[in-house]
């Protein structure tokens, strides 16, 4: 087996890994609300999470042709997949390291950081425009527009079961939530597992196994799609607290507002504009957004602190290990 065969095998390797991550990482993305508000026990929500993780991989590629050709070009060869194995590193790092710490950081973002540090610690071509267009902007927005379509949902809840029974509601909105959940699960999976993809996808065009206009292959679908159901069911705990009960104790018409209102976010991002953009950003701001129309003191903004600093510290952080990653790699390897 020659060093660049090995090497591409490596790099595949290593993106399931982060895909896992992934998985264990932003399983609260799909799940937390659900569980908080006891519309489904934590085992059953972890499986249809999983499941509609699955499902919602085959459902397209546009993020995936975004990450694998939008944010850098890495050199053709061994070269070029040292860089995408350093950038992989610095994102898995980021991800353990907020994991630890329960902080409900993006995946997605770190993953963006993490080929853009090892980019540039390479000498490699960033392509800052896609950066802009496909990660900044939609960075910024997204979670300005799931706030706000979460509480335009939550206040027409309100209006509309204005004169229903409390109890009854709640009841209604616990079986809708099943809904609501599956659809966010399904978006996350729409979106998450196709930035593995596109990584994938990238190494093996780097190492010659693939051309730049070929289609994403079948196989590498299913080992994303995958390795992320796989990691979703290990579930992430430390993180469904953060979002399930720490910014807001939810009730179940809330936690649908949030649900459908990320959801959404989710598909027009990835089918419309093929944007990846960040779930734990869109579900995090859609749960405040629900909180806020309450009261403004319902949402534990001290907390909402702690997670805006770690999203602004997840680039930079992830591409600064990735950075260092490459270097390592480099004088090991080359």
């Amino acid at each position: 087996m020659d060093l660049t065969l090995a090497l591409v095998i490596g790099v595949v390797v290593v993106s399931l890994v982060f895909d896992y991550t992934n998985g264990f990482h932003d399983a609260a993305n799909a799940i937390a609300t659900s569980v908080s508000t006891r519309a489904l026990t934590p085992r059953a929500a972890l499986f249809l999470a999983a499941a509609m993780n699955f499902i919602g991989a085959h459902l397209g590629t546009q993020v995936a042709q975004t990450v694998g050709k939008g944010i850098i070009d890495a050199p053709e060869g061994t070269h070029g997949l040292v860089v995408v194995g350093a950038g992989l590193i610095g994102a898995i790092t980021w991800n353990l390291v907020t994991w630890y710490f329960g902080l409900p950081s993006s995946s997605s973002h770190a993953l963006i950081g993490g080929l853009v540090g090892a980019a540039l610690a390479s000498a490699s071509v960033v392509h800052w425009s896609g950066v802009v267009d496909k990660v900044v902007i939609p960075m910024i927005l997204s979670p300005l527009v799931g706030f706000s379509l979460a509480a335009a949902i939550m206040i027409a809840i309100y209006w509309i079961f204005r004169n229903a029974q409390p109890g009854r509601t709640n009841r209604g909105f616990r079986y809708a939530q099943t809904v609501s959940a599956a659809a966010m699960a399904l978006g996350h999976g729409l979106q998450d597992a196709q930035k593995t993809m596109g990584v994938i996808f990238l190494a093996l065009v780097v190492g010659g196994y693939a051309g730049p206009t070929d289609s994403i292959p079948q196989w590498v679908i299913l080992a994303a799609a995958g390795a992320i159901s796989l990691g979703t069911y290990a579930g992430g705990w430390r993180i469904m607290r953060t979002l399930g009960r720490r910014i807001i104790a939810l009730d179940p018409p809330q936690g649908f507002a949030a649900e459908s209102a990320a959801a959404t976010v989710l598909y027009v991002a990835a089918i419309g504009f093929g944007a990846p953009i960040s779930t734990t950003h869109t579900i995090t701001s859609a749960i405040m957004g629900v909180g806020a129309t309450k009261r403004l003191s319902a949402v534990r903004w001290g907390v909402a602190g702690n997670i805006v600093t770690a999203w602004i510290l997840t680039i930079p952080a992830a591409a600064l290990v990735a950075a260092l990653s490459y270097y390592g790699l480099h004088a090991l390897i080359e």
